[in-house]
């Protein structure tokens, strides 16, 4: 599970960097201001929970019993959180309408909560 999470937290590292960087030099000329800020959120988002996998790779302990859940509720909860807000960012620019998707958004932000919950709750019962 140690380099499951690893692998994930690096892919997805470098895929907040490559989306961010598409984000500042292509989309800035492409979309409006506010889009623009929400994309740089789904960015930030992505990277700080790719962050959280690499740091729970290296240390299993926290999470013990939990960790296989934790991994994928964060896994789903920036595929659906990130994801939806790049799609509804850059919606006018595609065929698909993506605000019929936005629902996920808060599902995936719930995910994201519920996974900080689960590893706060771990810190709790280590003692």
């Amino acid at each position: 599970m140690a380099k499951k999470l690893k692998l994930f937290g690096a892919f997805f590292g470098m895929t907040a960097v490559i989306i961010g960087a598409f984000g500042a030099h292509t989309l800035a000329e492409q979309i409006d201001a506010e889009s623009l800020r929400s994309f740089e959120t789904g960015v930030k988002y992505q990277m700080y929970h790719a962050l959280l996998l690499i740091i729970l790779g290296f240390n299993l302990k926290t999470v013990r019993k939990t960790h296989s859940f934790v991994f994928y509720m964060i896994v789903i909860g920036i595929i659906m959180f990130s994801g939806s807000i790049y799609g509804l960012a850059t919606n006018g620019l595609t065929s698909f309408d993506f605000t019929t998707i936005a629902f996920i958004t808060p599902i995936g932000g719930s995910l994201l909560i519920l996974s900080w919950l689960l590893i706060f709750v771990s810190f709790l019962n280590k003692n």
